[in-house]
């Protein structure tokens, strides 16, 4: 049976099939659909219009930008997380000797 999601851009119903589970490709799409309709209320207030096409490849740029600025974090975290592990190591280390 195939994995199909359907989401709601522009007005139009799209349909894909899933490389991975359903319920996860679903959240991956309900994220860009509210990254444009963030986007569309943003333009909504101002006199220029975008194209579809603009708008979509903002709100991808958007998701992208956060993906690699949460990636950034996560390896600072990790970095900071083996300095202390290694501290604290050494510490014990020489309270044993």
């Amino acid at each position: 049976m195939d994995k199909l999601v359907t989401i709601e851009l522009f007005g139009q119903t799209h349909t894909f099939k899933a490389k991975s589970e359903v319920t996860k490709a679903k959240a991956v799409a309900d994220l860009l659909v509210k990254e444009v309709s963030r986007i569309e209320d943003q333009q909504a207030n101002q006199s220029s219009n975008m194209s579809k096409l603009t708008i979509l490849m903002l709100a991808a740029l958007n998701i992208a930008n956060e993906n690699m600025e949460l990636k950034r974090n996560h390896s600072k975290l990790l970095d900071d997380v083996t300095d202390r592990t290694t501290n604290l190591i050494h510490t014990l280390d020489n309270s044993v000797q």
